[in-house]
């Protein structure tokens, strides 16, 4: 699972155009994860245009639908890309104007409120509004998702080559 996991990361931030350059990815457990694809931007730009952010959402989700291709199941490795690309969209929708349904608007909370053992965040915004948000997110992920599943299924060969030379190197590197 590890393996086909990290290939679909690896193939889809070298097929999307946004995506930054991938420079190891190894199947050798490390910490929490067990696995990993190392990409290394070339600038240290903070500007982050709407395409890269979509391409590396995708990218982040490609784990998770390698898994859905290959085992037509899935399981709980995708867990931190699933948050860290819900992260991403969120913010896309509610700090950078990059919804298209709610266009330029920033929709954030409005400050932190501490609320029992930990601090939370404090809106002014409607239950209506709210809920268009999370339907922004969630399209965005699921665009995002069927972006990086259809890049995958269409590079079966591919996907299948790079776990079998994961399964011969445990790590390959960008040469």
């Amino acid at each position: 699972i590890t393996a086909y996991h990290e290939s679909g990361h690896a193939i889809v931030a070298k097929v999307l155009k946004h995506c930054d350059e991938v420079q190891e990815v190894s199947i050798v457990p490390r910490g929490m994860a067990a696995g990993y694809t190392l990409t290394r931007p070339e600038t240290d730009d903070n500007h982050v245009s709407k395409n890269k952010l979509n391409d590396m959402i995708a990218m982040m989700l490609a784990g998770r639908a390698a898994e859905d291709i290959v085992i037509k199941d899935i399981s709980t490795g995708a867990s931190n890309d699933i948050q860290r690309a819900s992260g991403i969209a969120r913010k896309m929708v509610t700090e950078w104007g990059m919804s298209e349904d709610l266009g330029n608007i920033y929709l954030g909370a409005d400050h932190e409120v501490f609320i029992g053992k930990t601090w939370g965040q404090q809106s002014n915004l409607s239950d209506e509004m709210m809920n268009r948000i999370d339907e922004e997110v969630k399209k965005i992920i699921d665009i995002n998702y069927r972006r990086a599943f259809d890049e995958l299924n269409n590079r079966r060969d591919i996907l299948e080559s790079m776990v079998k030379l994961l399964f011969e190197k445990e790590t390959i590197y960008k040469e």
